[in-house]
């Protein structure tokens, strides 16, 4: 069981990214997922994630109406579609998979995938 968070980059401020979670080994729409992130000298912080079951979103106050969560599930990828970026949005970027189906933002998530660099310049 894998995941690879794909996407990052050196973006400006205002401009956007869309990130990549693939897995090898399981299929991701039978898993609630995460996408989480970490900046130098902080705690990760939950972003988004998106149940299993329903397929319900959750977006922390810090990126909700800027970041979008989607699953395709026909490439087994999940999708973060990141606008309006800002310089405090830097931080590398990991998605999460929990087979549970408790809403997902009650979820510990058992894998992790490595993740990637996403860089707002201002």
């Amino acid at each position: 069981v894998q995941l690879q968070a794909f996407g990052g980059g050196v973006v400006q401020t205002g401009g956007f990214l869309n990130l990549s979670c693939t897995a090898s080994g399981f299929a991701l729409d039978y898993y609630a997922i995460g996408w989480f992130r970490q900046a130098p000298g902080n705690e990760r912080e939950e972003v988004s994630c998106i149940n299993r079951n329903d397929g319900n979103t959750y977006y922390s106050d810090s990126v909700s109406g800027r970041f979008t969560m989607s699953r395709d599930n026909a490439n087994n990828t999940v999708y973060l579609q990141m606008n309006s970026l800002k310089p405090e949005d830097t931080a590398v970027y990991y998605c999460a998979a929990d087979s549970r189906e408790a809403p997902c933002r009650f979820l510990g998530f058992d894998y992790w995938g490595q993740g990637t660099l996403v860089t707002v310049s201002s």
